[in-house]
């Protein structure tokens, strides 16, 4: 995960508020044949919010209006990114709501959204009728109205996401349940990880390996390569949380892969292992090369070591592959005290350049 860095951070706003800005900012645009230059809508987050408007165009039938979308001080891929919305009329009565260049489309289910709907997400999709519902109830205007969000540099920002594994196809998705980008906030990235197992289920998968970044990952694939794409899945710093949903989600095998720095606080029972919420216990460490075995005048460099992928190569020098494997034991006997059993834990640990170290697995 990133580091956050010191002192106080500006908020921002999510792609969610600034596309029903957008809408409305287009919908008074086509409503009065003018540019409209400033939006203010209500975000659940329970405040009134002024957008910047660009870029708007209107015509008899049709309106556009643009936003930059400004996330605050939160390392985004979406920040800076083009919001539009385009609205035009149509002869339904109601507000349709679709997605346009840019803006991905679902094609897996598992997501809050149906498959084959625009990747505009339910508080959004709320957002953006009830304002535009409100703007046409102020006008007194009974026709319909279709409004479609694009995102022109949408498909390549995506890249930079997880879209295309959780079956969003084409763009990025249209997100947020307040309105507001708290920066360096946990809840989005606990949501990626919970969309993803939702998703590896609705597939069938049934065995998933979590790794804590996306080097242990490339690892993680290369020793399941029988495993399908979706079934590998980064949880960061977040192991109870990951393990607790993966058993929600009806998974049968957690295989966690990773290094030793965060797994050797797995194994003491430390469930979030960001280093700011529990640092590395060479004590711990020690204890373990004890009881293997582990010379007195050897296990003394340990409390003194620089890391623990230093420790893992003294280990691997002088030895003792056991210890890898009563450290992966500890993680998998945590882990599943941690979710309360019901199923087989597997901890694979390796190297910062990728070797198997060892590893274990347990079944309760």
């Amino acid at each position: 995960m990133l580091e956050v860095p010191p002192g106080p951070l500006r908020h921002g706003y999510t792609t969610g508020a600034c596309a029903t800005a957008c809408a409305k900012g287009a919908l008074i645009a086509l409503l009065e044949q003018r540019v409209v230059e400033t939006a203010i809508i209500w975000i659940p987050a329970g405040q009134w919010v002024s957008f910047e408007l660009q870029a708007v165009t209107f015509a008899a039938g049709e309106a556009t209006a643009t936003t930059i979308k400004d996330g605050g001080d939160d390392p985004d891929a979406t920040h800076g990114a083009r919001i539009v919305a385009t609205v035009s009329w149509q002869e339904s009565p109601g507000v349709e709501i679709d997605g346009g260049v840019g803006v991905g489309r679902v094609t897996k289910p598992g997501l809050p959204i149906p498959v084959g709907l625009a990747a505009i997400n339910p508080v959004p999709r709320k957002m953006i009728r009830e304002t535009v519902e409100s703007v046409l109830a102020e006008f007194g205007i009974l026709r319909g109205v279709k409004v479609v969000i694009s995102v022109p540099d949408g498909e390549e920002i995506a890249k930079k996401t997880l879209n295309a594994r959780l079956g969003i196809i084409g763009g990025i998705s249209i997100l947020g349940t307040r309105g507001i980008v708290v920066p360096f906030s946990t809840a989005s990235y606990k949501a990626s990880i919970a969309y993803a197992l939702n998703v590896a289920r609705e597939q069938g998968i049934r065995t998933v390996v979590l790794t804590t970044g996306g080097r242990s990952e490339k690892y993680a694939m290369a020793l399941f390569p029988e495993l399908p794409l979706e079934a590998f899945i980064e949880m960061g710093d977040f192991v109870g949380f990951s393990a607790r949903h993966a058993k929600r989600t009806d998974m049968k095998e957690i295989r966690f892969v990773g290094m030793m720095g965060k797994f050797s606080k797995v194994a003491q029972g430390v469930m979030m292992v960001h280093a700011k919420s529990a640092s590395v216990d060479f004590g711990f460490m020690e204890a373990i090369a004890n009881e293997i075995g582990v010379p007195a005048h050897l296990r003394a460099q340990i409390r003194d070591a620089n890391t623990a992928a230093q420790v893992g190569d003294w280990m691997v020098e002088w030895g003792y592959p056991q210890f890898f494997e009563r450290i992966a034991h500890a993680c998998c006997t945590h882990v599943s005290s941690h979710i309360d059993g019901g199923v087989r834990i597997a901890t694979h640990l390796t190297t910062l350049a990728g070797d198997y170290l060892g590893g274990a697995a347990i079944e309760r």
